[in-house]
């Protein structure tokens, strides 16, 4: 009997050891959406997923785990096993989770291994058709004649739709209504129905609708005008000095993730961003391709976690 089980066990370490020599990745990757599916955080996962089958020759499943203002999913991939083959796309609402939250069941820095960023975009500030404005000046003039009666959408207290509105707020001297969904996606059609006034929302989930005319939109939040919508201006050129709200998103593993593996997903991600036809189907969207190194990407984390710590101070924004 004992002689049974040692052989068990010698051949279990041998099936281990080969395993683990077997040229990564040797079976299915998964990236973890921490949102629901039809938001930008979805959509650029999906938009990335079949070009990184194609480089891995494994094939690349995405996987929607929300809830939380991107908290679950995210968790889940603090808790996988640091082999690669589970990561998870990142909004910059990383960032903001870890002022917004009093206790995060991980450290949002040291819990992570960063990748690479992925791609950036402004929000959009979009209205129902029927409201009667037609610029950003004629939105703060009828928020400020109607205080706490035009209502603005997000994927949830904290996320970037809901900061943008706050740091609007702020700057403006106006008084609206946040309105937290469990994801862009049912916020949106709420918006497109008329039930909800707009939306700071994200380009890939405005601008479709923007151009079919379901939605108005009247500016980007960006620092400068987005390349992919030249006929917006900004908000700050529109009549709100110093407003910038942008968003950015980014691949991170689990902790501990080997450098060899990090190496091997950061080149592959990065090829899929620079293939034109993805670069193309980004822009149409309002979203510009980026990527940086590991290092640029754990540097931009801490940058915004700072930055975003005093907008929430100061829009006395909290987390339900």
């Amino acid at each position: 009997m004992v002689v049974k089980v040692m052989q068990c066990v010698l051949l279990a370490a041998i099936a281990a050891g080969s395993w683990a020599q077997q040229p990564y990745p040797s079976r299915p990757v998964r990236i973890i959406s921490p949102f629901p599916p039809g938001g930008g955080n979805d959509a650029l996962c999906r938009i990335v997923a079949p070009k990184l089958t194609e480089i891995l020759k494994q094939q690349v499943i995405v996987e929607n785990r929300a809830g939380a203002n991107g908290i679950v999913g995210t968790e889940v991939a603090a808790r996988s096993a640091p082999d690669g083959y589970t990561i998870v796309l990142i909004p910059s609402g990383h960032a903001v989770n870890a002022n917004l939250y009093k206790k995060l069941p991980f450290d949002s820095i040291r819990d992570f291994t960063p990748i690479t960023l992925a791609a950036s975009s402004p929000l959009v500030l979009a209205v129902h058709p029927s409201l009667p404005v037609k610029n950003v000046k004629d939105v703060i003039a009828l928020a400020r004649a109607r205080p706490g009666q035009l209502t603005y959408v997000s994927s949830g207290v904290g996320a970037s739709g809901h900061l943008g509105g706050a740091l609007f707020e702020t700057l403006t001297h106006t008084k609206m209504v946040h309105i937290p969904y469990k994801g862009m996606a049912l916020a949106i059609t709420d918006l497109m129905s008329g039930q909800v006034t707009m939306t700071f929302g994200t380009s890939l989930s405005v601008v479709p609708h923007a151009r079919s005319g379901r939605l108005r939109a009247l500016a980007t939040t960006g620092a400068q005008r987005s390349p992919a919508l030249p006929d917006l201006p900004t908000v700050a050129e529109a009549g709100v000095p110093g407003y910038e709200a942008s968003l950015w998103y980014g691949f991170v593993g689990p902790a501990r993730l080997p450098p060899e593996i990090v190496n091997r997903l950061h080149s592959a991600i990065v090829a899929v961003l620079q293939l034109p036809d993805i670069r193309e189907r980004l822009a149409s969207q309002g979203v510009e391709p980026r990527h940086n190194t590991p290092d640029e990407f754990a540097k931009l984390l801490v940058s915004d976690m700072d930055r975003w710590a005093k907008v929430i101070q100061r829009a006395g924004v909290q987390a339900e």
